[in-house]
């Protein structure tokens, strides 16, 4: 019996120790009477808890003092470099990593060329760890200060196993990837479906902050959605909620790389455009294409002009299903040609559900390309910095 007391008694401690970490965390930085104050424990349990986390490396007391009339007193800060996280971005054509420290600050970003069609799951993950590596030790990290890997990948996911159940872009299907890059670097993996990663940076440091429901649309090389409610991630019933780009618009219409016709992004990602285009012109990027919009062309500025409409009735979609109070636009499309969001709003005062006409904002990532690797960092943070144990 008293040993079932004792455990009881350690998880409780460790309950208020890590809730007192986390307040300090997110209100830095804050004083020991200002958490006696948030928590209503005494000073000295507080006191005690503190000097626990001074002594772990997580805190530290910083030359800063409270304010006001009475006895200063000293703030408290966490340690930035008490821990880190590996965020890691897989695109079509590269990959993107960040060291996330424990203040939640990427601080360096990497980026290499990439050619997912010519590289199979395991000779990914063997890039990925040699590029890990590489980059723990060119910035002096103690290995053991790495607790997490994060990793945003396009495609159906099986967040809680690691499994990439299909990822039509890499031509991936029941792929335990997570597992691929855990055993080689010996470091805790959690993966996530690229946008679903995004959303969370957006709502952790970017357009998303203050809102209650955010939806947010990525166009690029493939299109899809992601929905966050009061800060946590909606998923469906298998983590596949927001798969906007292979609805149907036209069942008898272009052929999809998933092998059926008419889906969403057949009319509307960077390889519908320049398909289109080529029926007019000798085009072989999309760069071109809205080049030639910007000189004026009329055949490329229809293209670029139906396709702000089709996003126009993509976004009135996603708001009568879930009627967000903001919208994000993210992805290569948007973000390297903004001219196409002014063209989505223009479209939108046609498409839009009159109900909902000006109860919604739309507008474009703030976190854009550093997006998914900030929430892939962020990720393996929630997820492993709770068991990372002495965090030294």
């Amino acid at each position: 019996m008293k040993k079932i007391v004792k455990q009881d008694q350690d998880v409780i401690k460790q309950h208020n120790k890590l809730m007192i970490l986390d307040i300090i965390k997110k209100q830095r930085p804050i004083s020991r009477a200002e958490i006696t104050k948030i928590t209503g424990m005494s000073a000295t349990s507080i006191g005690r808890f503190v000097s626990e986390l001074c002594e772990e490396g997580v805190i530290r007391e910083t030359e800063l003092t409270s304010s006001g009339v009475g006895r200063k007193a000293i703030m408290l800060d966490i340690e930035p470099g008490a821990i880190y996280t590996i965020g890691v971005d897989i695109e079509k054509k590269r990959i993107n990593f960040g060291i996330m420290d424990f203040s939640e600050t990427v601080i360096v970003y990497h980026r290499i060329d990439y050619q997912s069609q010519k590289a199979n799951p395991e000779e990914t993950a063997d890039l990925i760890c040699r590029e890990i590596r590489g980059l723990i030790d060119r910035e002096g990290i103690p290995y053991e200060k790495v607790i997490g890997v994060g990793v945003g990948v396009p495609g159906v996911i099986d967040y809680e196993n690691g499994i990439v159940q299909l990822s039509t872009t890499f031509g991936w299907k029941g792929v335990a990837f997570a597992d691929l890059i855990e055993r080689e670097l010996r470091i805790k993996t959690v993966i996530d479906n690229d946008l679903k990663v995004k959303i969370l940076s957006e709502y952790l440091y970017g357009s998303a902050k203050g809102s209650n429901k955010t939806a947010l649309i990525g166009i690029g090389t493939g299109i899809g959605s992601a929905l966050i409610i009061n800060g946590e991630v909606f998923r469906g019933g298998s983590n596949s909620a927001g798969e906007l780009g292979h609805t149907t618009l036209d069942p008898n219409g272009n052929l999809c790389e998933c092998g059926k016709r008419g889906c969403l992004q057949t009319y509307v990602d960077e390889n519908s455009l320049i398909l289109e285009a080529r029926r007019v012109a000798d085009i072989s990027d999309v760069r071109q294409v809205f080049a030639a919009a910007r000189n004026n062309e009329r055949w490329a500025k229809e293209i670029v002009s139906r396709t702000a409409l089709y996003i126009g009735i993509t976004i009135n979609n996603i708001v009568c299903m879930y009627n967000p109070d903001t919208v994000i636009l993210s992805g290569d499309l948007v973000e390297n040609y903004r001219e196409i969001v002014d063209l989505v709003e223009q479209h939108s005062e046609q498409v839009i559900w009159e109900p909902f006409k000006g109860k919604f904002k739309v507008i474009p990532s703030e976190l854009r390309g550093d997006a998914i690797v900030m929430g892939a960092g962020a990720l393996a943070m929630q997820h492993f910095a709770p068991l990372a144990g002495s965090w030294a």
